[in-house]
């Protein structure tokens, strides 16, 4: 039983260590434009901690485009769960959600 306890004190702090703590994440948002996208998005984001530190959003042609920077310090889950489950609320609000780590971002836009 011991060791049990032993690993199940491992895992947690494996979850823990997977967190992007002190870092930043890009999201982004596009599809169609309808009621209700940043305010179901910004309301996910919130139910697991995670802030919004800038947004920039317009209408292009008829089609949404959001993109948020967000603080991961206080979320509880990691950007591996986010994206997962903004993946999955996307596909319900009809539009297309990619979460990246701002570090990943600002490399691939380096020239």
């Amino acid at each position: 039983m011991e060791g049990r306890a032993e690993i199940a004190v491992l895992l947690n702090a494996l979850r823990h260590f997977t967190r992007i703590e002190g870092m930043n994440a890009i999201i982004t948002v596009v599809g169609s434009d309808k009621v209700g996208i940043i305010a179901g998005v910004s309301a996910l984001l919130s139910s697991h901690k995670i802030n919004i530190s800038d947004i920039t959003q317009s209408i292009l042609s008829g089609n949404f485009v959001m993109m948020m920077m967000v603080s991961l310090d206080s979320a509880d889950v990691s950007i591996d769960e986010m994206r997962k489950i903004l993946t999955d609320e996307g596909e319900k609000m009809g539009v297309e959600i990619n979460v990246m780590s701002e570090k990943v971002f600002s490399s691939m836009h380096r020239i």
